[in-house]
């Protein structure tokens, strides 16, 4: 049996480029109860900074600008942060999770949002435990398909079909055993994306493991078409459901 590389191997700086504008637009965001959860008990949000490491376009960046704190969003792909619109309190600094050029001991948050499973994980947890204030917190933080609902079961096997069974469909979420962060806490949250059928397909093709052109992604488009026309509700939306995973680690 061939053995599954680990993502980090798998070009995870550069996979993204031609999928930035598909990602800004239609990946789901995350839920407040996620949100309140990574900031609950680290005190008033406006005298905090973030580093939010593979950042991508912003999405989770902004929402913790909204709840007051500083972001320093990491992102490697100049594609993917070029996407991003200016924003308050937001800050993009083209550098990886392994290296991220912060100084040592200055910030009091890290989050990493739907990115983790790309990074090299010994490199990168060692970098977070030096950019963290004592005291500060480690977040990882998944939006996985719920396949208890079955639209979304559906909606998960054509991807997976045509994806040729991409390793990046059974990542690892979750935090692994370390020296740096040696215990943690999970938490789950529920999410629903509501979706029109530009939406549906702008969301698939923003998935790296999706072909971006040719006879499998034509195959694809023509069943999510059916998938939609099947599953629509009067006001012509679908819904994935994710269950939102969120690991916290003290520093």
């Amino acid at each position: 049996m061939t053995e599954t590389p680990p993502l980090h191997t798998l070009d995870p700086l550069n996979r993204f480029s031609d999928r930035a504008t598909d990602y800004q637009k239609y990946r789901p965001s995350y839920p407040k109860a996620a949100i309140d959860k990574i900031l609950s008990d680290l005190g008033d949000p406006t005298q905090l900074t973030a580093a939010d490491v593979g950042a991508g376009t912003g999405i989770s960046a902004r929402l913790l600008s909204d709840r007051g704190l500083q972001v320093w969003a990491i992102e490697p792909n100049a594609a993917m942060s070029t996407e991003a619109e200016p924003y308050p309190r937001v800050e993009f600094r083209q550098a990886t999770a392994e290296h991220t050029e912060l100084p040592n001991q200055s910030v009091n948050l890290v989050t990493c949002f739907q990115s983790f499973h790309w990074f090299e994980p010994e490199q990168a947890l060692q970098e977070f435990r030096r950019i963290l204030k004592p005291g500060g917190r480690l977040a990882l933080i998944w939006n996985t398909r719920d396949f208890d609902d079955p639209f979304t079961q559906e909606y998960g096997e054509l991807l997976q079909q045509a994806s040729n069974k991409h390793p990046a469909l059974d990542r690892m979420e979750t935090l692994p055993q370390n020296s740096y962060f040696p215990t943690f806490e999970k938490h789950c949250f529920a999410l629903e994306h509501a979706l029109d059928l530009p939406a549906l397909i702008g969301n698939t093709k923003s998935r790296s493991y999706v072909p971006s052109s040719g006879e499998l992604l034509d195959r694809l488009l023509q069943h999510l078409e059916a998938l939609y026309q099947r599953n629509a509700d009067a006001q012509g939306l679908v819904y994935v459901k994710y269950q939102t995973k969120v690991f916290i680690a003290g520093a």
